[in-house]
Formats: C-alpha cells, sequence, structure tokens
C-alpha cells in the first residue's frame, strides 16, 4: 500500500518536473529572475507601491504590468539591433566606460549641485 502510494507520488512528481521541462525554457527563468531581482526595490517599484496604496488596484496591476512589458520588449528589440551591428565587446567596453564616468562624476560632483 505505502509502495504504491510513493511510487504514485513519484510518477506525479515527474510527470510536474516533464510538463515543466517541457513548457518553459532555461532562458525564460533566466530571464524572469534577473528582472525580478535587478527590479526589486528599484524606484519604480516604490512609486507602484504607493499608486497602489491611493489608488484603484486593478489599474495600477494592469498599468505596471503593460508598461513594464513594452519596456522590456523595446529593451529586447533594441538589444537585437544593436546587437546585429555591433559587437557584443564594443557594447561592454562602452558600457563599462560610460559607468566609470558615472561613478567619477558622482564622486566629484555634490548632489545639492
Amino acid at each position: 500500500q505505502q509502495q504504491q502510494q510513493r511510487s504514485s507520488q513519484r510518477n506525479t512528481r515527474n510527470n510536474i518536473t516533464s510538463i515543466i521541462r517541457r513548457y518553459i525554457s532555461p532562458i525564460f527563468v533566466q530571464a524572469c529572475i534577473m528582472t525580478f531581482l535587478a527590479e526589486w526595490g528599484d524606484r519604480s517599484q516604490v512609486t507602484t507601491i504607493v499608486l497602489a496604496a491611493s489608488e484603484n488596484l486593478l489599474g495600477v496591476i494592469v498599468g505596471g504590468t503593460i508598461g513594464h512589458g513594452l519596456c522590456t520588449g523595446l529593451a529586447v528589440i533594441g538589444g537585437r539591433f544593436i546587437a546585429q551591428r555591433i559587437s557584443a565587446k564594443t557594447v561592454t567596453l562602452v558600457g563599462g566606460v560610460v559607468f566609470l564616468c558615472f561613478a567619477l562624476s558622482a564622486f566629484f560632483i555634490r548632489p545639492d549641485k
């Protein structure tokens, strides 16, 4: 009896795992986790929390989802467009230089100016 129950549980678990692997690709999981972690605590999330506290909850959910989807979609399409014309090494180098410029400006320029 217990042996059959364990076997049934194992089969159910294997079926669920098989379905998940078939329909959810590793890149989907990676993009989901990266986006979630990057947005967690971001200014836009704080703004969304404030909106949700004072406005229609459904409107905030739908508007936030559509807005974020459009923004992410444009980033993906723009990234693909740039990647077809410029090497990843060049993009990384330019991004690094810009990041260092921002860091230096934050170090030398006071926030009150």
